[in-house]
């Protein structure tokens, strides 16, 4: 194996492929990325038993076609560290070397021979707009559980509707609920819908990777997710479970209803929280007679509150208190001008969606804990 190519290029195939390398496994050859040029390309795989990437890009020339194995982060190390320019790769005897503008590494060869067959793609569902599905995923996985003993909870929902051509992302940690609704394109005339679990760090990390333009392919199967996009191919396995339902829980009888500007309501939480110790509450009190809501958080001397300009209807006054961590990161997942908050008392439900249309495309639904501030 010997070919030509940028610096930039290779580094950015390694990077993209070693997203998914293990730390640490008890299977070396796990570690490796595996390096394939062939036709005036380079290919790039990676894979650990929860996910593997692929990624292709053009080689400035392929002077003698082959394969290698080699460790993938120590390869990551040496490309981060190349001079610009262009790059000579070859394989010579049981050493793979690198080389660029009087630059040389070594890197020692990986038994091919051991290394597993990277997984299939899936059955393409359809496809998704990829600024879209970066947004959507990014909005929910604030929601999703931290706590592995909880593996389902970890997890994004990831549901695909034939008949409304809707995909909906979803995640929860039994505190909070987050879901995005956004339009997709079925593969075929008669796609069926799905509904799956897919890790809420995974899907994360691929949406971040997968680009900003263009349509992504989403492909699904009973065991695994795939994604690809613009010459990059990635799969994950499910995660077994399900999420509870978020329909009746989203229904709210008679709430009381509050817009307040965004931004200012985003660094009004972020001001008066400093005073916030631990998880103590930042204290919402709306009132429709002076269309305003005054925010207090912290205990006796040490406290901080702001008063913001807010509509309310259907109640003349409400008080409810949130999570100052929770509630940030609810309200740092919507880019409207303004939100609009459905609120049914203290220590009970409270939602978050946008002030404009469309806004139950994005819902965000926070328990309210009962107020602790005179």
């Amino acid at each position: 194996m010997e070919f030509r190519i940028e610096r930039s290029a290779l580094a950015e195939a390694v990077s993209w492929a070693a997203r998914v390398l293990p730390v640490r496994s008890p299977v070396p050859v796990l570690g490796g990325l595996l390096l394939d040029a062939e036709g005036g390309r380079l290919r790039v795989s990676g894979l650990d038993y929860e996910a593997s990437a692929r990624i292709d890009v053009e080689a400035a020339e392929v002077l003698r076609p082959g394969k290698v194995l080699v460790m993938g982060r120590r390869l990551l190390d040496i490309c981060k560290v190349l001079p610009e320019g262009p790059v000579e790769c070859a394989v010579e005897g049981s050493r793979f070397t690198v080389s660029g503008d009087g630059a040389r590494f070594g890197l020692s060869v990986l038994p091919l021979a051991d290394y597993p067959a990277l997984p299939s793609l899936p059955q393409v569902r359809g496809a998704v707009e990829a600024a879209e599905f970066a947004a959507a995923v990014a909005d929910v996985a604030v929601a999703a559980g931290r706590d592995d003993t909880l593996p389902a909870l970890t997890g994004i929902r990831l549901g695909l509707d034939a008949e409304a051509g809707t995909m909906t992302l979803a995640a929860t940690d039994r505190y909070r609920f987050a879901v995005r609704t956004l339009p997709w394109k079925a593969a075929a005339a008669d796609a069926r819908s799905v509904d799956v679990l897919v890790s809420a760090r995974r899907l994360t990390e691929i949406a971040r990777s997968l680009g900003r333009s263009g349509l992504v392919s989403v492909a699904l199967d009973a065991g695994s997710a795939g994604f690809e996009h613009a010459g990059m191919r990635t799969t994950v396995r499910l995660l077994e479970g399900r999420l509870p339902r978020h329909d009746k829980l989203f229904a709210m009888e008679s709430p009381a209803v509050a817009v307040v500007d965004r931004a200012r309501l985003v660094e009004a939480v972020k001001r008066v929280s400093v005073v916030a110790d631990g998880d103590s509450p930042v204290q919402m009190a709306f009132s429709a007679a002076d269309n305003s809501v005054h925010l207090q958080a912290g205990y006796e001397d040490d406290v901080a509150s702001q008063r913001l300009p807010a509509t309310l209807e259907g109640a003349r006054e409400m008080t409810v208190a949130f999570n100052p961590g929770y509630l940030a990161d609810a309200l740092a997942s919507f880019d409207e001008p303004s939100l609009r908050l459905v609120m049914m008392g203290a220590g009970q439900r409270a939602m978050v969606t946008g002030g404009g249309a469309g806004a139950e495309a994005h819902r965000h639904l926070l328990m309210s804990v009962k107020p602790q501030l005179a």
